[in-house]
């Protein structure tokens, strides 16, 4: 078994999408990012870099890389998927939260997990979504960003 964790964090600015674990999520304001900024695609593919010890988004999609600028961040799911995969390991379970003041989440969350199991070749019952307020504390809780945290385990394929 290997454990990953990671946070994502982006501002939310006017004119640009809501990408929250691949769904356009409505609404007037949207990630400010490099990408199209899913923090919860994010969270979850540097959790599982962090699991494998493989660095961390950074470094396999840096910010200074033309080719990436505006990339769906499913792509970067399907690497570290891929690269999981190589190593030997799937998904055991992860656990994401999300932070957001508004709008509210509860209508988008299965199909964020959905998506997510989905991307990781997994069932559904392994991915967990949360999502929850700040209660107006912090740049997440005055609505100037958006924040997701994922843990992951994975778990040796050959064992299972």
């Amino acid at each position: 078994m290997r454990i990953g964790f990671a946070s994502d964090i982006h501002r939310l600015v006017y004119g640009r999408k809501l990408m929250l674990g691949g769904v356009n999520v409505p609404h007037f304001l949207g990630e400010l990012a490099h990408s199209d900024g899913d923090v919860v695609y994010h969270a979850v593919a540097e959790s599982i870099l962090g699991a494998l010890a493989a660095g961390d988004l950074g470094t396999h999609f840096p910010d200074s890389d033309k080719k990436t600028e505006g990339m769906d961040s499913s792509v970067i799911m399907d690497y570290v998927y891929k690269l999981m995969n190589e190593r030997g390991y799937e998904i055991n379970n992860l656990d994401v939260s999300i932070y957001l003041e508004e709008p509210k989440l509860k209508n988008y969350k299965n199909e964020m997990k959905a998506n997510i199991a989905k991307l990781l070749h997994t069932n559904e019952e392994n991915v967990s979504v949360k999502a929850g307020t700040n209660e107006s504390l912090d740049a997440v809780g005055q609505r100037l960003a958006v924040k997701a945290d994922c843990i992951v385990m994975l778990k040796d394929i050959e064992r299972n």
